[in-house]
């Protein structure tokens, strides 16, 4: 981390660069971003921002339960619960006629009850309530070497995948007719959506963790004229955003996550007049 932190110190001499926690949060931030950016777009054009949102709220019973049966790695509890809820969201969404907006709005409402009622009555609520807005300054440096893991696994995932991704999601039937195994796909996506949120999630909350997923993509969409430039001005929109949310919430004493959110979507309504203007000519 020695290198690392000496190049970022020559890039950014800021006063905030002497204090190791903010050295730690903007590492991670400069890994969780890119990943945020590349599994945003395959989310949006996927149309699954509501099943990222289920799974945010998943968190909560996954907490909730394995604070019932003595789990004492939060992380372990939710990733367990979280991919065993995208699982099954899949298979019902895949089995049922009904919309799949609507049966994910169903999942994701009885999921954030049931962990609210379980840390009401075990009296475990305010010990969790952090995870509901995170705090990426409470960082370490283990936890970022897994963000870099899970940073390399995904990239690859997108290298391979994402062209198969893109065709399940403009035609199910074509994708099968050429040998995709649309419902295996759809399954490890869901997996590794659920991984990232769920490791995410103490850094940068519950609450939130949506709108870090969808507003680069989102933001892209409306000005990007190709794939390539699509997923380039995700990346930087996303890493636009950690960085300047991390400073700002430091002079500014606010909470980085929702510094982060706030700056994405002024980006988002920017792209927004951006895209009008290019319309209206």
């Amino acid at each position: 981390m020695g290198v690392i932190d000496s190049v970022l110190e020559i890039i950014l001499p800021f006063e905030f660069m002497n204090y190791e926690f903010m050295k730690n949060a903007l590492i991670a931030l400069i890994l969780i971003a890119p990943i945020f950016a590349i599994l945003g777009t395959m989310i949006v054009n996927n149309k699954m921002a509501f099943f990222s949102d289920a799974l945010g709220h998943s968190a909560l019973t996954g907490i909730a339960l394995g604070s019932l049966i003595g789990i004492t790695n939060m992380n372990i509890g939710m990733i367990i619960f979280a991919i065993g809820f995208a699982l099954l969201l899949n298979h019902v969404k895949n089995k049922t006629t009904y919309g799949a907006d609507t049966i994910i709005s169903v999942f994701s409402s009885i999921a954030i009850a049931l962990g609210l009622a379980i840390l009401a009555q075990t009296g475990n609520f305010n010990q969790y309530s952090s995870y509901l807005v995170g705090d990426i300054l409470s960082i370490s440096d283990l936890e970022i070497l897994y963000v870099f893991i899970i940073a390399i696994v995904i990239v690859v995932f997108w290298y391979f995948s994402f062209n198969k991704l893109n065709l399940i999601s403009v035609n199910t039937t074509l994708a099968k007719s050429r040998g995709i195994k649309t419902r295996k796909i759809d399954n490890i996506f869901s997996i590794l959506i659920a991984i990232v949120v769920m490791i995410s999630i103490r850094w940068i909350g519950i609450l939130l963790i949506n709108s870090l997923l969808i507003l680069p993509a989102a933001s892209s969409r409306n000005v990007a004229k190709n794939m390539r430039w699509y997923h380039l001005y995700a990346v930087i929109f996303s890493l636009f955003s950690g960085i300047a949310g991390l400073i700002t919430s430091y002079y500014f004493n606010i909470p980085t996550g929702p510094m982060i959110v706030i700056i994405s979507g002024v980006i988002y309504f920017i792209t927004l007049v951006v895209r009008g203007k290019v319309k209206g000519k």
